[in-house]
């Protein structure tokens, strides 16, 4: 049995997301997906004792975990897993394996509903910024996302809704819950404060 070339794979899918995505995706761009989930993906994998492998199909997984905006954003994950399935056998992935990486790309659609350890660690990593010193920060850059793409809407309902999804989010891996789970419960507290003070 041969092993895929990884690293070739990500290469291919980090070039697209530098090339193709829109200058208006100020959240979901090529960052996102190398600086912020794959390396999500990697902490989480490692500390939940996932082999090599699996660390690496995972990493593969994250690094096209968005490649299906290069197309539209609307049912991006789709688009994404069609993209996997058509490219990846060229890197020497067997069908197992890419459909385990299709998986991982279907399981960060929103509601996330994974159904495989992998598929749990990548839905976290996708959301890690929850829970993360930057949250803010990032979450600024997807409401400038949603305005450029026609998406506008006031603070008051920005704040409103962002809350709501924090408080309906829970992580599914005990390791992202551990990592995550105290800072989003302060980033709650202080969208809540933020909301009062437009009031």
């Amino acid at each position: 049995m041969t092993t895929p070339d990884y690293t070739q794979a990500k290469t291919y899918a980090y070039d697209r997301l530098e090339r193709e995505l829109s200058a208006d995706l100020t959240y979901h761009n090529l960052w996102h997906t190398r600086e912020d989930v794959v390396v999500a993906c990697r902490q989480i994998g490692q500390l939940s004792g996932l082999c090599q492998d699996e660390l690496q199909l995972l990493e593969v997984g994250a690094a096209y975990h968005d490649i299906g905006f290069t197309e539209h954003r609307a049912n991006h994950e789709l688009a994404g897993a069609r993209i996997s399935a058509q490219v990846l056998p060229q890197f020497g992935f067997s069908q197992r394996e890419i459909e385990c990486v299709m998986g991982m790309i279907i399981a960060t659609r929103l509601p996330q509903s994974p159904r495989s350890l992998l598929e749990e660690i990548i839905a976290d990593a996708d959301l890690d910024v929850l829970g993360r010193d930057d949250f803010f920060a990032r979450n600024k850059a997807l409401r400038e996302e949603w305005t450029n793409l026609g998406q506008k809407m006031g603070l008051k309902q920005w704040y409103e809704g962002q809350i709501a999804f924090l408080k309906s989010h829970t992580y599914f891996t005990p390791t992202a819950r551990m990592l995550r789970s105290e800072k989003k419960k302060q980033h709650i507290i202080e969208l809540e404060e933020m909301l009062q003070r437009l009031a």
